[in-house]
């Protein structure tokens, strides 16, 4: 019979299992990445983090002035590229391990994605293409074009942001949250494929956070109801999305690959029908 779980340890049998440098295993010394979307928002908070950890950063932006701001604030490299389009993308690849200092490319992160409002029937064509092209078709090119140069570099990480959108129904986000749900799809897929290599794929989903895009929209009163709505009380800062972002780009992560982690507030977990009388 097996020994039970729950059994204590033989005698005279203490754990001498090897005991990592956990320090280290939250740095990136030397390691060149790859930043889709770099130039502001939660990308720039992520280019941040990436070069605080010790990282060599090239910082892809689709405008060259954002790119260029980016890295001169982090010492990273930019570069300016639509990464909605293959050829794009390809060249990205290609030329990032010259432009990293002749490094190879040892982890990817990707940004990039937004959404439209619009009601499911007055979404056209030309609405269902852009969500998909802008959150959806550059991740495809980034895991194949990206996914083969950081597993020809030894393997690492490749990091999305996908969204709750994905995960639950948000008005006015059909496309969007459609988009995002194949997005997650796709990180599990290419986990499954790309892991023999040594590629680890995972994605951050967050709720409602203060990007100057969306604090612009929401104003002060949008985003005292969203802080209320959350069960720690705020809404959440483009930094704390970055920080889940680095965490699983980091060594820290080395064993989750395929998973989605809902950076929320805990919106998501919450009961959701409001207290009457003191009681749920």
């Amino acid at each position: 019979m097996p020994e039970s779980l729950d059994a204590p340890p033989a005698a005279g049998s203490p754990d001498t299992s090897p005991v990592p440098d956990y320090g280290a295993l939250h740095r990136l010394d030397g390691r060149g990445f790859v930043l889709l979307g770099a130039g502001n928002g939660i990308g720039r908070q992520t280019a941040h983090a990436l070069a605080a950890g010790g990282a060599r950063v090239l910082c892809v932006d689709v405008d060259p002035e954002r790119a260029r701001a980016v890295a001169a604030e982090t010492g990273g490299i930019p570069y300016a590229a639509d990464v909605t389009r293959r050829g794009a993308v390809r060249e990205l690849f290609a030329e990032a391990p010259l432009l990293l200092g002749g490094r190879p490319v040892g982890g990817v992160v990707d940004i990039v994605g937004m959404a439209r409002y619009a009601a499911l029937p007055e979404l056209d064509d030309a609405g269902w293409d852009w969500h998909f092209d802008l959150v959806l078709r550059h991740a495809w090119l980034a895991v194949q074009y990206g996914g083969e140069a950081v597993a020809s570099g030894g393997g690492g990480p490749l990091v999305f942001v996908a969204s709750v959108s994905g995960l639950t129904a948000a008005p006015l986000h059909a496309a969007y949250g459609a988009a995002k749900a194949g997005l997650m799809s796709l990180v599990r897929s290419a986990a499954v494929e790309l892991g023999p290599r040594g590629v680890r794929v995972n994605a951050v989903a967050p709720g409602v956070v203060c990007t100057p895009r969306v604090a612009a929209l929401l104003g002060d009163e949008g985003r005292r109801r969203n802080a209320e709505n959350a069960p720690l009380g705020r809404v959440a800062e483009t930094a704390d999305i970055a920080a889940a972002l680095y965490f699983l780009a980091s060594p820290q992560s080395s064993y989750v690959t395929g998973q989605t982690l809902v950076v929320d507030g805990g919106v998501g977990v919450k009961f959701p029908y409001p207290t009457t009388g003191g009681q749920q």
